[in-house]
């Protein structure tokens, strides 16, 4: 038997032209589209609309919902990450986040990672390969419409590197957004990177205007590749050049990701370097705690270094939030509880 594919991997033009191949009218891509994106279903026979013959030849040839739930964690916060099983015997993360009346899905988008950034878990086990464009989209859908979360926000901050899964990932985030799909707006979407400088400028070229998370995590240069191998082939220098023309070609206002480690990145030249970056880039920074990953050295900061280091921001004018670490108490940080299964 064949692979089934995953039908929510395709877009409804690429919808309309499979049904054209098999003698079908491209209305039923519309048809087909409401019954996964408005009705949430994931059975074919459900199609009640759909000629019973291709019903049957859907349901030989594709699969819509490819995620197997293995686990959840709640966490006192609120916050609730999902463990999914792929088809291939792997596993995902996603984490629904409540705050302020809002639901943010923090979505994965490989499984695995390449990048070994020296406080992720992700890329503990290696990287097994990228998520299909319908593995992403069916992230959202099942904490929607199986798990009865409305989203409000999508963050692509989950397992992976979302830039390294370029195409994968922007054909999802289309999906995502169509107005017969779930219309999520774009500006309510945040793609995060470590800094791959060739695929953020053929971000530059993509017409959808989705925020750009940068992972920043120290302003020297040295201290930064201590952390992030990343920054051995693509310098932060490169990375901020980047980001200028990124700003120019009309892109999305900028956010600076900073991971708060102890004793390591939270001294006053630290934040001098850092506010350097935020005026050059007009970028907003936000701030994160680090979360303890078991097998790294770092240590998580103090409140009181963290409101040491924001206020140090504020008092340069830098626009600053601290993000609260959501989920300590479920392993919330990206790839701890996969890393179980892995």
């Amino acid at each position: 038997m064949t692979r089934q594919e995953i039908l929510t991997s395709l877009s409804q033009s690429e919808l309309k032209a499979y049904l054209a191949k098999i003698g079908q009218p491209a209305y039923r891509a519309g048809q087909i589209f409401k019954w996964i994106y408005h009705s949430g279903k994931s059975q074919l026979p459900e199609f009640t609309d759909l000629p019973l013959g291709l019903r049957q030849r859907l349901q030989k040839e594709f699969i819509i919902n490819p995620l197997k739930l293995k686990e959840t964690a709640s966490s006192k916060d609120g916050s609730i990450k999902y463990l999914f099983e792929l088809p291939d015997g792997n596993f995902i993360e996603t984490v629904m986040i409540p705050a302020a009346g809002r639901k943010t899905f923090c979505l994965s988008t490989q499984v695995g990672c390449k990048f070994h950034c020296a406080f992720c878990a992700s890329g503990l086990h290696g990287f097994k390969r990228n998520l299909e464009a319908g593995e992403i989209v069916s992230e959202v859908l099942n904490l929607k419409f199986v798990y009865g979360h409305q989203p409000t926000n999508l963050v692509l901050m989950g397992m992976g590197e979302p830039l390294d899964n370029l195409d994968n990932v922007l054909k999802a985030i289309r999906i995502l957004n169509d107005q017969y799909g779930l219309a999520i707006g774009a500006r309510r979407m945040t793609v995060s990177t470590v800094g791959l400088i060739p695929a953020l400028r053929k971000l530059m070229n993509f017409d959808l205007q989705i925020n750009l998370s940068l992972s920043i995590h120290s302003a020297l240069e040295e201290k930064r590749s201590q952390l992030m191998p990343v920054n051995k082939k693509y310098p932060l220098e490169e990375l901020i050049k980047a980001g200028q023309d990124y700003l120019k070609a009309g892109g999305r206002q900028l956010t600076l990701e900073y991971i708060v480690i102890g004793g390591f990145n939270d001294l006053l030249y630290d934040a001098e370097a850092l506010t350097a970056i935020s005026r050059r880039l007009k970028a907003k920074v936000n701030l994160i705690a680090y979360s303890p990953v078991t097998g790294f050295k770092w240590q998580p900061p103090a409140r009181e270094e963290v409101e040491r280091f924001q206020k140090w921001l504020e008092e340069r004018k830098v626009r600053v939030t601290v993000r609260q670490s959501r989920g300590l108490d479920i392993a919330a940080a990206c790839g701890q509880l996969a890393g179980k299964f892995q």
